[in-house]
Formats: C-alpha cells, structure tokens, sequence
C-alpha cells in the first residue's frame, strides 16, 4: 500500500496544486499536463466527485493554500493510505488508474512522468545548462 501512495503522491500533489480546492468537482477541465489530469482522477475515485454534498475534505484545502508544504503532502499521503487500506476495491481501482497514468506516458514516447510544483524545476530528460530557481538568485558564466 505505501509504494502505491507514495507513487500517486507526485500526481495528487500537482492537481491540488493546479485546480486547488476545486480539484474534486465533478466538470472535466482538460488538465494542461497528463501528470495533474490522472492525479485529479486519483483524488476524485478516492474523495469522490461532488463536494456540494459536503466540504472538500480538510487535508485537500489545507494542501491547496500551500501546495508546496512537505507535511500537508504527508497528511495527504496519510489519508490516502488509509481510505485504501480500509476498502480494498478502492485500492484496486486507484491501482488501475495509475497502470493507466504510467501506460498514458509510455504511450506518448517519453515513458516518463515528470513532476514540479511551486517553483520546483521537472525535466524529462537530461538538463546541460544552469537551473536556477527562487528570488535573488544569480549565476556566473565561467
């Protein structure tokens, strides 16, 4: 159960972190990357698709004012990990759904899914320059 959440992790991180407290609502926006599509999927088949019937669970808007939190990604992880050990089925389907996710990426030739939030930096394949990433930052050329 922990290597199924902790792959998902990536995927339900970048959805709450894209659509925020609306990530459970039921309306298919298309997602501007597959990563943040299949990880709505995940939250939806786990928290369900209408929290009109009651509030976005409190670990998904928590996460959403600071997706880039380690701990309310643990919460998160944590909450996931239980509702699947609770119903096997639940399991299973999340299971399903991420085979799908990573068959997803194969099928568009990278077979690679990669991830950044915040201002985090995601490269599918190898990165020859300088990255740099947060306020006042410099480099020096040699």
């Amino acid at each position: 159960m922990a290597a199924l959440v902790a792959a998902i992790s990536p995927l339900v991180t970048a959805a709450v972190g894209t659509y925020g407290a609306a990530v459970l609502a039921q309306a298919q926006e298309h997602a501007a990357d597959a990563t943040v599509g299949w990880g709505r999927k995940i939250l939806q088949r786990v928290f369900g698709t209408d929290p009109a019937d009651e509030e976005v669970p409190e670990v998904i808007a928590d996460l959403a004012e600071a997706p880039d939190d380690a701990d309310l990604q643990a919460a998160l992880r944590v909450r996931i990990r239980k509702a699947l050990a609770a119903d096997p089925a639940l399991a299973d389907d999340v299971r399903r759904l991420m085979e799908e996710a990573e068959a997803a990426t194969a099928a568009t030739g990278s077979g690679v899914m990669v991830t950044a939030t915040g201002r985090g930096v995601a490269a599918g394949r190898d990165i020859t320059g300088s990255v740099v990433t947060g306020d006042n930052s410099s480099t020096t050329s040699r």
